[in-house]
């Protein structure tokens, strides 16, 4: 049975979490950007890890879908905060990090920070360091004009409304870089890339794999596959890559 409930983040936001009682190592799921823990994805996981008597958690950054606070008071290092808060108090030892698209950048900055608890990390279109080599160099001068002047410029979405980019986003996203240098990761990782991606590119997901000094890293790229990578197909390759790291 899975469990619901709150925790409150460092500032006092409360965070909004699932968990379902199992083995280790448990699985904890880090979902992108602007979304929330009930998505395709995560949903699949949650059924696969009671299938399988499996440890799982998810939960929703400050901002995102039920938690406490602001979506434009987001950074990188403010849900990176929150996500090791969940690590630390809602997880035992080791964990296979599962992190889709900025999820995966979150995953690598906490396998970098507390890498002893880490015992795999599974990327699903990771965007590691996205503000800053995937979003901003898209922006023209209007656009960058508007967030240097007002500090949030308001994105249109294919998914939704539209939503904020904000300065303090773009800024603290340099300081949270992962690609800048060597990724010392002694434990295994797997990234999933969809090569039809029009957000993440199938070549930065090479630049990950690149980043990371260790020899236990497999890509694979799914020619048809698109962003979300959240179709029947899509989840059996990260059920099958799950199910073979948890073999190991």
């Amino acid at each position: 049975m899975e469990e619901t409930g709150t925790i409150l983040a460092a500032d006092g936001t409360p965070l909004a979490f699932r968990r379902i009682a199992g083995r280790g190592p448990g699985i904890l799921f880090l979902g992108g950007f602007n979304s929330d823990m009930t998505g395709t994805k995560a949903e699949a996981l949650a059924a696969w890890a009671t299938a399988h008597g499996r440890a799982f958690c998810r939960f929703d950054y400050a901002g995102h879908g039920a938690s406490g606070g602001d979506f434009r008071d987001g950074t990188i290092g403010r849900w990176a905060a929150d996500a090791a808060m969940v690590l630390e108090t809602l997880t035992d030892g080791p964990q296979i990090l599962v992190g889709s698209s900025m999820g995966g950048w979150i995953a690598a900055l906490l396998a970098r920070e507390a890498p002893a608890r880490v015992a795999a990390l599974v990327g699903i279109a990771p965007a590691p360091d996205f503000t800053e080599e995937l979003m901003w160099p898209q922006f023209n001068a209007e656009i960058r004009a508007t967030i240097a002047r007002d500090g949030v410029w308001f994105r249109p979405s294919e998914y939704g409304q539209a939503y904020p980019i904000t300065r303090a986003l773009i800024e603290d996203g340099k300081r949270q870089s992962v690609l800048s240098g060597p990724l010392d990761f002694a434990f295994p990782v797997r990234i999933i890339q969809g090569m039809r991606d029009t957000d993440v590119p199938w070549k930065h997901a090479l630049r990950f794999a690149e980043a990371i000094a260790g020899d236990d890293v497999i890509v694979t790229l799914v020619k048809d596959g698109d962003h979300r990578l959240s179709r029947p197909q899509d989840i059996s390759l990260l059920q099958a890559a799950l199910s073979r790291l948890l073999a190991e």
